[in-house]
């Protein structure tokens, strides 16, 4: 048994709660009733922890010495890690009990069980002040629970605090229906809530070495990890809106207000930093752009997620293949805040960026159309791609990727999508408009290299047009407006210009006047884009 715990003790515990997790991810996921029936947060809770993992398995020693103490320097780790990937109201709320309790143990020089008491009480609170209307009844409820048994344990030996916390959040899980109504309607315990009790159960595993004796309950078939996964919506709001956010903890009170206003399950956790801190923000809204704008109004927002409510499945049988689904829908892949509105608006459910092909085949199935598009927008991704078209017609869903590799490909695309069409004239439609659109990708030169265009250095200006590089030069827009001539050089009659999150001011209204003057019977169609890595974006048609 563990008298205290280490840096090696939190790394197991967090890989034996991701084993739980996943072992255990249907089950949860069939427990999902609150807020949202949507069937995920087994799903949310696993992607959250794997990211977790993810952080932790860093080389600690090349870490900045942010704080005295190793198993201090893991628990902030294994909480960034969350907080970057938490998915879904679930694995917010996760992420900001593992900061609470990093915070906590962060300088205790050794954690015994009156430290761990301590650490669970701050992360209780932590969780309450993350959401903005906290119900009991559920994940808060049972980590509140844990909370005070490892307090009235009162005691420095590590095994008896652990357990005495474990054991009585799966009590607290037990009374979840007594006291949330939508749980006692379904005849089910909180499925947040059961997903910190394993995560409990695997810390009392690590302390002790052995597993909690718990009643055995069957769990439901594991599902891929998703990020777009939904059964059915809130019979309010349509969308679910998800992003990171930096900024400083003043616009974020200030956000905080305008989601209020805006939907509902509002939870905004962030890292702890007193200045320019990093946010997980998660809000149902009806109006996308709305939410997605608050956040550009209180700092960056990157890695955005918009995922639309779709109609049932609710229950373990409907998510079988069942009666086959009617309409048509597409399925893009981007990033960044005003592309994201830009195919929201286009009518199309936007998967963010570097999706696995499970992500993918969630994203078409929540759709419920009879044919859906994909459009991946990079080469890994439309490689991918491939797997999710076989997969979807085991549920009756015909699939059609058009090759994009650029959001502006997939923006010609969509201009030309007509429901009026057969399907698969669509989406030949579709395909050669995407052909048709030459791009180019302005960003700048992160290393010493040899490109076809010749040598680069570090901070040099690089202009790949289709994937390659073509020009480098040492000022931004000069190179910029000499991509844009090099590709009208070989014809267009349109031009589209994305501006990406770190784009100086001015730069897309330099480079359409550079156009207006030397290439007057050329269209230019100029939009925020907020993609990372690359100021500018261009399309050519």
């Amino acid at each position: 048994m563990l008298d205290t715990l280490d840096a090696a003790a939190v790394r197991r515990w967090c890989a034996g709660g991701l084993v739980a997790l996943k072992r255990h991810q249907g089950e949860i996921d069939h427990l999902n009733v609150y807020p949202v029936p949507d069937g995920d947060t087994g799903t949310n809770l696993v992607l959250t922890l794997t990211s977790a993992q993810q952080a932790l398995a860093m080389d600690l020693d090349t870490l900045p010495d942010d704080g005295p103490t190793p198993h201090g320097q893991a628990l902030r780790l294994m909480a960034q890690g969350a907080l970057l990937g938490a998915r879904g109201n679930s694995g917010v709320i996760l992420a900001q009990i593992l900061r609470g309790f990093a915070d906590a143990l962060a300088t205790v020089p050794v954690v015994r069980g009156r430290a761990v008491a301590v650490a669970l009480r701050t992360a209780a609170t932590a969780a309450y002040a993350a959401v903005v209307a906290p119900v009991e009844g559920t994940l808060l409820s049972v980590v509140a629970a844990a909370a005070g048994a490892a307090e009235r344990a009162d005691r420095d030996e590590l095994g008896p605090v652990v357990r005495a916390a474990a054991d009585e959040a799966v009590r607290a899980l037990d009374r979840t229906p007594q006291q949330l109504p939508a749980l006692a309607r379904a005849r089910v315990v909180d499925a947040g809530g059961r997903g910190l009790c394993l995560l409990l159960d695997a810390l009392v595993e690590v302390v002790t070495e052995e597993r909690p004796a718990r009643p055995a309950v069957a769990p439901g078939p594991i599902q891929p990890p998703a990020v777009a996964v939904r059964g059915s919506g809130s019979p309010t709001y349509a969308y679910e809106v998800q992003y990171l956010l930096d900024a400083e903890p003043a616009a974020v009170d200030r956000l905080r207000a305008q989601l209020v206003a805006l939907g509902d399950s509002l939870t905004v956790v962030g890292d702890g930093a007193t200045t320019g801190g990093t946010w997980n923000v998660h809000v149902h809204v009806n109006d996308v752009g709305a939410a997605i704008e608050a956040g550009v109004a209180a700092g960056r927002p990157h890695r955005i997620t918009v995922t639309r409510f779709a109609d049932p499945p609710t229950s373990p049988a409907a998510a079988r293949p069942g009666p086959a689904p009617e309409g048509r829908a597409a399925v893009v892949v981007a990033t960044g805040a005003g592309i994201v509105e830009l195919f929201t608006a286009a009518e199309a459910t936007v998967v963010p960026g570097s999706p696995a092909p499970n992500e993918l085949l969630n994203a078409v199935r929540a759709t419920g159309a009879a044919s859906v598009v994909v459009l991946p927008n990079d080469a890994l991704t439309q490689a991918m791609a491939s797997d999710a078209v076989e997969e979807a017609h085991r549920f009756g869903v015909k699939v059609s990727v058009v090759p994009t590799q650029s959001p502006v490909q997939a923006l010609a695309a969509l201009a030309v999508r007509d429901p009026g069409r057969r399907f698969e004239d669509d989406v030949i439609a579709m395909a050669e408009a995407a052909g048709a659109c030459r791009y180019a990708e302005i960003c700048h030169a992160s290393r010493e290299a040899l490109t076809i265009a010749g040598p680069c250095r570090k901070g040099d200006v690089l202009a790949l047009v289709d994937g390659e590089v073509h020009l480098i030069g040492s000022d931004l827009l000069d190179t910029c407006t000499a991509v844009v001539d090099r590709m009208l050089g070989g014809g267009g009659e349109l031009v589209t210009l994305l501006a990406g999150a770190d784009a100086p001011e001015g730069l897309t209204e330099a480079v359409r006047e550079h156009v207006s003057r030397s290439w007057p019977f050329v269209e230019v169609h100029v939009y925020p884009g907020g993609q990372p890595r690359y100021p500018l974006l261009v399309g050519v048609e």
